[in-house]
């Protein structure tokens, strides 16, 4: 069975959600965890710090290495790089999942706002996989994955929140450049996206509340979906725009219920599905 044993992944904005459920999928192999993340305090509104983290990480058969880090200025990612290379001896696997949201129209977007989600999203995804190149060119089996969606270009997704869908699809633009650009590394990029909405602080706090929680699946389907893609051979799958829940079902994966946070409720979709991705499990409620 594939497994990250002994690899190094640096991950973005993995203190929660789903940063952190990729990182305790990985750390059940007995990885390497450098978390890479603004949160060193207790937030009164956001669970979790790179020190809980950490924590989990170590509890859950990993090493971790808690970073401060705001991907949004190259020295404090060329640091956190070195840091990570300099305690585990190199970097196999980069995770793009830091990310900033404001589902706003345009005359509601402040600036400030629009600068944040392209700093951190598109920028931040291109500055962090920009440092973590060297390193992993010298990997055995090296990926670079992006929690972002595939390049589905239609008005739908734009019109509600152009800023945001520009900073998103933004990050899905540098997959599918440097999946062309190091494919003659051999280091594999990819995206993963989720079919319905996660739970998540985001959506708890910025979408829907409570109700919407309860429509969603937990971050771990993400996390068994990264570690599917993250043991693949990297040069042989790159390139790609993975949903979730059919990634899982390609690697056999048939018990979808598992990652429901209530199995009475119906699953809600999230932005940017491609319309001709077809759920390989019911969304409806369970019974």
């Amino acid at each position: 069975m594939a497994t990250l044993e002994g690899k190094t992944l640096f991950i973005t904005g993995a203190s929660r959600g789903i940063g952190l459920a990729i990182a305790l999928r990985a750390a059940r192999d007995g990885a390497n965890v450098a978390i890479a993340a603004k949160t060193a305090e207790p937030h009164p509104k956001l669970p979790g710090t790179i020190h809980t983290a950490a924590a989990e990480i170590e509890a859950a058969g990993g090493k971790a290495l808690p970073l401060v880090c705001d991907i949004r200025h190259e020295d404090q990612v060329r640091d956190a790089v070195g840091k990570a290379v300099e305690t585990f001896g190199g970097i196999d696997v980069c995770v793009n999942n830091a990310s900033a949201i404001s589902l706003t129209g345009i005359e509601q977007t402040e600036m400030k706002r629009f600068d944040l989600m392209h700093q951190i999203n598109a920028r931040g995804t291109f500055l962090v996989s920009k440092y973590c190149v060297p390193h992993l060119a010298k990997a055995d089996n090296p990926h670079i994955l992006m929690l972002s969606p595939p390049l589905d270009m239609q008005t739908k997704w734009f019109a509600p929140h152009t800023a945001y869908s520009m900073a998103k699809f933004g990050m899905s633009m540098v997959v599918l450049g440097l999946a062309g650009e190091l494919r003659s590394k051999k280091i594999a990029v990819n995206a993963l996206w989720p079919r319905t909405t996660i739970a998540t602080a985001a959506v708890q706090n910025l979408l829907g509340g409570d109700a919407l929680i309860q429509a969603s699946r937990t971050p771990g389907i993400l996390g068994d979906a990264a570690h599917v893609i993250l043991t693949k051979p990297s040069a042989e799958f790159t390139g790609r725009f993975c949903i979730d829940d059919t990634t899982l079902w390609e690697a056999g994966e048939r018990d979808f219920d598992k990652y429901r946070v209530d199995p009475s409720v119906d699953l809600q979709m999230d932005f940017f599905v491609p319309d001709d991705s077809a759920p390989p499990v019911s969304l409806k409620r369970v019974g």
